[in-house]
């Protein structure tokens, strides 16, 4: 981590695990092999490094996970920050990244997730423009969770007090940040891939999509062409 220069006063991070078959994208098996599954979360997690890039001005890190994998890190985005993420819950790592990183000096801090492979970059540029304004912003999903927060000073409690992974991951966090009289601006609603119908949307979104959306997920999709006429069929 360094101190930001005068390029970069903005962090943007996404939050990574290595890829690991029966570790990774566990909820898509079935219908996905978990070995797919693995090589399908590598291929969301090198989109949205693509989508990062495409943000001006900022600064790309990579919130990791296991310790021990720094090194497939670096060789993955040897362009980005590496910050291993410490917590005890989803919750308090988010809250520990984002506050190291506004404690740097930067001042603002965006961390989405690596399982949302076509969101528009023009949403994460969107999310930095909000921060000028408000306190907090949420990109939410249609699901009741969000695909980043981003802040632009510490707010602990809108990530330790909320317990993720539920329907109503942004109504909670809302409440907390009305409590803390925070003003929240709300991104575009987009999705996440955690289950096969999410993965069917996707599916049926890369094939309506310009070739240069997501490639690497389109990639797999190419290449496993049972999968997709599998959950075209069933989901």
């Amino acid at each position: 981590m360094t101190q930001p220069d005068s390029a970069f006063s903005k962090a943007l991070l996404v939050v990574a695990k290595r890829p690991a078959p029966g570790q990774t994208k566990t909820r898509l098996c079935p219908p996905l092999s978990p070995d797919q599954a693995a090589t399908l979360y590598d291929c969301f997690l090198r989109d949205t490094l693509d989508l990062i890039r495409q943000v001006p001005g900022v600064q790309p890190i990579i919130a990791y996970l296991p310790e021990a994998e720094k090194a497939y890190f670096v060789t993955l985005a040897p362009d980005f920050q590496l910050l291993l993420q410490e917590g005890a819950d989803l919750g308090a790592r988010l809250d520990h990244a984002l506050t190291t990183y506004l404690q740097l000096g930067f001042t603002s801090a965006v961390i989405m997730d690596s399982d949302s492979p076509t969101l528009p970059a023009t949403c994460l540029i969107a999310a930095f423009e909000a921060l000028a304004e408000a306190d907090v912003v949420l990109g939410p999903c249609d699901d009741g969770g969000y695909y980043l927060i981003g802040l632009n000073r510490p707010a602990p409690r809108l990530l330790r007090e909320v317990q993720m992974s539920t329907p109503q991951v942004v109504a909670d966090t809302l409440a907390l940040a009305a409590e803390e009289g925070l003003r929240v601006e709300l991104l575009p609603t987009w999705y996440d891939v955690d289950e096969a119908t999410a993965l069917a949307r996707l599916a049926a979104e890369l094939s309506q999509s310009p070739t240069t959306v997501a490639r690497h997920t389109r990639a797999f999709f190419a290449a496993n062409g049972e999968i997709a006429a599998v959950i075209e069929k069933s989901y």
